[in-house]
This record gives C-alpha cells, sequence and structure tokens, in this order.
C-alpha cells in the first residue's frame, strides 16, 4: 500500500472513531516473559497507557484485538478502562467486523494498528491501517501509516496523537484540550 502524506493521514485520522490494537508487538515490545510456574509478563508503556486514558476521556472508542489469551492483557486493559477487550481471536477481521457492527460504524470510521502477518486481514479492512515501526516487513507494506516509535514503544501514543490531534482533541502545553469551547 502506497503510504499517505501528512495531510492524507490526517484527514484521515480526523474521522476515526474507533482505534482497534493488537496487543503483543504494538502494545507490548512483543517479547513475553515466562516464569517458572508458567505465569507471564509483558511490557507496556506508561505513555501508551496515558493517551489511551486522555482517547477514552475524549470519546474515542478504543478496542484490543489479540491472538493470544493473557491475564497480563485483562488486567491492563482493566487497569486503562479498555471495555472492548478480544482474546484468542484467530480471525481478528471478524472481530473486528462484529465490533463496528455493535458501535454502528463503518470501517471508514476504525483505524487498525498491527505489527505481525495475523493482523493483515483486520488493517486492510480498517479504513485506516497503522504499523509499528518494527513491524513485519510486510505489515510496513500494507500499513497506510508507520508509526517513527516501536511497539510497547510509544507507537500507540503516535498513532492516537494522530487522531486527536487532527480531531482537535489533543492537550495543548498547558493541559487543556484543543476544542473549539477553549
Amino acid at each position: 500500500m502506497r503510504r499517505l502524506s501528512s495531510a492524507a493521514a490526517a484527514r484521515a485520522a480526523a474521522k476515526i472513531s474507533l482505534v482497534a490494537l493488537d496487543v503483543d508487538g504494538v502494545l507490548t515490545d512483543g517479547k513475553i516473559i515466562i516464569n517458572d510456574d508458567g505465569g507471564e509478563a509483558k511490557n507496556f508503556h506508561v505513555r501508551d497507557g496515558m493517551a489511551i486514558v486522555m482517547a477514552l476521556k475524549h470519546g474515542l472508542q478504543i478496542a484490543v484485538i489479540s491472538g493470544r489469551r493473557s491475564k497480563v492483557v485483562e488486567h491492563r486493559a482493566r487497569e486503562l478502562g479498555i471495555r472492548h477487550v478480544y482474546q484468542g481471536a484467530g480471525d481478528k477481521l471478524s472481530v473486528l467486523k462484529r465490533l463496528l457492527a455493535k458501535l454502528k460504524l463503518t470501517p471508514s470510521r476504525a483505524a487498525f494498528m498491527g505489527d505481525d502477518i495475523n493482523d493483515l486481514e483486520a488493517m486492510g479492512f480498517a479504513g485506516f491501517s497503522a504499523a509499528p515501526a518494527d513491524a513485519d516487513s510486510s505489515v510496513l507494506e500494507a500499513a497506510a501509516w508507520v508509526s517513527s516509535f516501536p511497539g510497547g514503544g510509544g507507537a500507540v501514543r503516535e498513532l492516537i496523537r494522530l487522531v486527536m490531534t487532527a480531531q482537535g482533541k489533543w492537550p495543548s502545553h498547558d493541559g487543556k484540550a484543543y476544542s473549539d469551547e477553549a
């Protein structure tokens, strides 16, 4: 896919109502630490979390759609206030389609950020496809927009910032959100 120019990315981002995210390699650095008891740990970036909280506060819908199941993901999503959590999703495209129908949104109102080949169909369906800087090469080719940050290292924040800035909702330097009412 041809990359969107900055202006085209901003125009597309202005229409987004739902940001759907893969977990491993997008919200995390893709590494999974498994201890002797089988419990796992993942690295999430606090800046991504802050952006998610701000997005939810300003009415943007956030979803996580993961091919794996993890209590860590469940806990982090709950902590951030993410209500749309889908784990063990073998077919992310079907999950995304069902979620859009539930929210009464068209694909053009959705962004999907993925990092690996199992994300390609959902990315192709969403109106705005995004990838972290360190995504698989086939995903980088397919993405309309690529973050300058890696998965688990600020890529989600950069995407949310793009969307919220295009919508006039990203906080200014004084901490107040941009809006027509400010």
